[in-house]
């Protein structure tokens, strides 16, 4: 299988703008800012955001769907003390506004006090605010938006005559913008985009049918993927899993296809975030300094990476991001941590309010060369993964058992797909375990990873 290259999407027509301006934002919220200190707010915060978008989908050549969506709302936390309360609306009158802040008045004086709650620190609030890129609306039709769904899935029909059917294909263009600011000093918005298409062919008739998808998602349309490319992928993904099997019940090495492995990444930030570390409900607990990977393996935080899925100038709270090294040497170097999560373990904040930006995910013994093949190579004989399904993670214990679908290996080669199977094994383990992080980079949401080979776990199959 052979990854989707670029290709220019089309870029014209009239673009589809916001019903706000920045400067009405700022107006909304020092109007709500105001009024909580007028009633007798200790701090407050509000936040005044706009989303619109077009939604186009298409299947087996005929237009299916055209949506259009635009939502706005204002949210307004006030602080009374060490107790807080929170509302929010979506009308952005003057006296909606006003009830909403008196609401969010309401809940704090009723809310049982918390000495942990408050606003940001004035040090960790984020002074200046670099342009990331993350703003490129795509100019196009709902017409136009349907060609390139068709062209799509005409792409993933057309590889083979094996190719039977369509779940459908889709294009999405949406684009945001907010403005938040608080008592403890910080002012900021920024608006962004994202845009990208998809498609799902079936391959096969009767029992022996599969079904595969892939897309196509950048924050700029110039970045997608041209949609014969992505149609062509999924095509081919979907005729390699015909005359799938079940396997006998074993262990053996697992590979982690690209795509799949960010969600490893994700279990990992999971249960190093704050939430579950101060209800020590994770399976890392006090892994702070602590070895839990192998010496090769690295992870890095970079918010500031232009045009990134991920990328953000401060957190959702106003606090600075940094770029750091969230696992050096295999060793935990810091958490993800809130204003919130950071004070209830008596730590600083990290300024991950909101989540993770831009972690990669890297192996000092890769080699330029370690493309998928050379991976298949390391597992020599075992289980390559190329999905998952259900949620059997259970991040208190790290005790891991998922369904899963690819292809038993032999000698380094694919000998044939597999499926109805589950994986199972406990995250400590996997994560002590990876022997290898393929050059395959894939980048997944604001995750990025190459392929990732375990050198052992349970495979349960017939």
């Amino acid at each position: 299988m052979t990854k989707a290259s670029k290709n220019q999407a089309p870029l014209h027509s009239p673009a589809q703008g916001f019903s706000h301006s920045r400067e009405q934002f700022e107006a909304l919220v020092d109007h709500a800012i105001a009024h909580a200190k007028k009633l007798g707010a200790t701090d407050v915060g509000a936040e005044a955001s706009e989303g619109c978008g077009l939604s186009v989908s298409v299947r087996k050549g005929e237009l299916e769907n055209v949506e259009r969506n635009r939502d706005k709302s204002l949210g307004v936390t006030v602080y009374l003390g060490n107790r807080r309360g929170n509302a929010s609306t979506s009308d952005f009158s003057g006296a909606a506004v006003e009830r909403t802040v008196q609401a969010a008045y309401d809940i704090a004086r009723f809310t049982a006090e918390d000495p942990t709650a408050g606003l940001p620190d004035e040090k960790d609030i984020a002074k200046t605010h670099r342009d990331l890129d993350l703003f490129h609306p795509w100019a196009i039709t709902s017409e136009e938006a349907a060609v390139l769904a068709l062209r799509c899935e005409e792409a993933a029909l057309r590889t083979s005559k094996r190719i039977t059917n369509s779940e459908g294909a889709g294009v999405s263009a949406q684009q945001s913008h907010f403005f938040s600011a608080h008592t403890h000093g910080f002012r900021g918005g920024y608006a962004s985009s994202r845009q990208g298409f998809s498609v799902a062919p079936i391959a096969g008739k009767g029992n022996n049918m599969q079904r595969d998808s892939w897309y196509s998602s950048m924050r700029s349309a110039e970045d997608l993927a041209s949609p014969e490319a992505v149609g062509r992928y999924a095509a081919e993904r979907a005729l390699s899993r015909l005359k799938s099997r079940k396997i006998a019940t074993t262990e053996c090495p697992v590979l982690f296809e690209a795509p799949v492995a960010a969600g490893l990444l994700g279990g990992f930030v999971q249960a190093v975030s704050g939430g579950s570390l101060y209800r020590k409900s994770t399976f890392l607990l006090d892994s702070l300094g602590k070895k839990v990977f192998p010496k090769h393996i690295d992870i890095s935080e970079d918010p500031f990476i232009l045009r990134g899925k991920g990328s953000s100038p401060f957190d959702d709270e106003g606090v600075t991001t940094r770029a750091r090294s969230v696992v050096k040497g295999g060793r935990v170097e810091g958490y993800f941590l809130s204003t919130y999560s950071a004070r209830k373990l008596g730590m600083p904040t990290t300024g991950n309010a909101g989540g993770s930006h831009n972690l990669v995910m890297r192996s000092r013994l890769t080699q330029s060369s370690d493309d998928l093949d050379a991976m298949l190579k390391k597992l020599g004989t075992g289980l390559f993964v190329i999905e998952l399904m259900g949620q059997g993670v259970n991040y208190v214990t790290g005790d891991y058992s998922r369904g899963a679908s690819g292809f038993w290996v032999e000698n380094g080669q694919i000998a044939f797909p597999v499926q109805e199977i589950t994986i199972a094994g406990n995250m400590k383990d996997m994560f002590q375990g990876i022997d290898a992080i393929g050059a395959d980079a894939y980048n997944m949401g604001a995750k990025t990873i190459g392929s990732v080979l375990i050198n052992r776990m349970k495979v349960a199959g017939s």
